[in-house]
């Protein structure tokens, strides 16, 4: 999952998309003695070529099955079709937000158009995190956010996707799926909003657009953490009080031009994902 051509020293890496192209970024590394960004190990592009195509399984979220099939999901993808048109932006609605909780994932949806946008961007969260990566946590979040037959029918799949020992290395991850000793591990997903593009009395079509970050903060890292962007489509169905995925599409982007900021370092980095907590996504 690279992002193409060559590129100076003052442009980052698309740590995620699968598609070819250039990023136009431009970020502006720490100046100064010992400020190399992430341990100051910048990654070969080949070598990050390599790695990026691996990534793809966790871009695609839970889907092993879903980024095999890729190159044939550009029609279930989110529509311009104007029948779309009259689709409501993501905005402050002053509904209040849901109290349920599961295994720590936002719950107890309404079954409305904005309680299927919440669901949505909540799961974004829950299956882009870390916890993905081990395996009873791993478990909690799939048959939490996804609909029960469908969760015990990729559970496997998803095991191995998860757990292999050469995806987890490549990864820059140990076999139990855990950071190496003075690393930090990042995934996290962003939702910056929702809209819905189909929806009936017990299910819905919700599109989430997030940025994400991915990577290893700390001295040494050979996978700094990076940053893109996607958008999800959801298909998601009412199943016992509360919306389940039943399946999603993805696409890159829409990406913004990054400001010419200094990247942070390894220590700013790994302190700013374990102080600053994620968020129960409602309108």
């Amino acid at each position: 999952m690279s992002l193409g051509d060559e590129h100076d020293s003052r442009r980052t890496e698309d740590a995620y998309s699968t598609v070819g192209g250039t990023r136009q970024t431009r970020t502006r590394l720490p100046e100064g003695e010992g400020a190399d960004v992430y341990g100051g190990a910048r990654r070969p592009v080949r070598a990050s070529r390599s790695l990026l195509t691996v990534v793809g399984v966790v871009v695609l979220l839970v889907a092993a099955i879903a980024f095999a099939n890729r190159g044939d999901s550009g029609g279930d993808e989110a529509s311009d079709d104007p029948k779309h048109s009259g689709t409501k932006p993501t905005a402050a609605s002053g509904a209040k937000p849901v109290q349920g909780k599961t295994g720590g994932i936002a719950t107890g949806f309404p079954q409305t158009e904005q309680g299927a946008q919440s669901a949505a961007a909540n799961y974004v969260v829950a299956l882009g995190s870390d916890g993905m990566y081990n395996l009873s946590r791993r478990h909690e979040i799939v048959s939490t956010v996804y609909a029960p037959d469908v969760a015990a029918a990729r559970q496997g799949d998803l095991d191995k996707a998860y757990s292999g020992a050469e995806f987890l290395a490549r990864i820059g991850l140990k076999p139990d799926g855990t950071a190496p000793n003075g690393l930090t591990f990042i995934s996290r997903f962003n939702p910056v909003g929702s809209k819905v593009e189909a929806y009936g009395t017990d299910t819905a079509s919700v599109s989430v657009w997030y940025s994400a970050l991915f990577g290893l903060a700390g001295e040494g890292s050979k996978n700094p953490v990076s940053e893109g962007w996607y958008t999800n489509t959801f298909q998601l169905k009412w199943i016992g009080n509360d919306w389940k995925v039943t399946d999603f599409t993805q696409k890159d982007g829409p990406a913004p031009v990054g400001r010419d900021q200094a990247a942070a370092t390894a220590k700013d980095m790994a302190d700013a994902v374990e102080q600053y907590g994620g968020f129960t996504y409602a309108r």
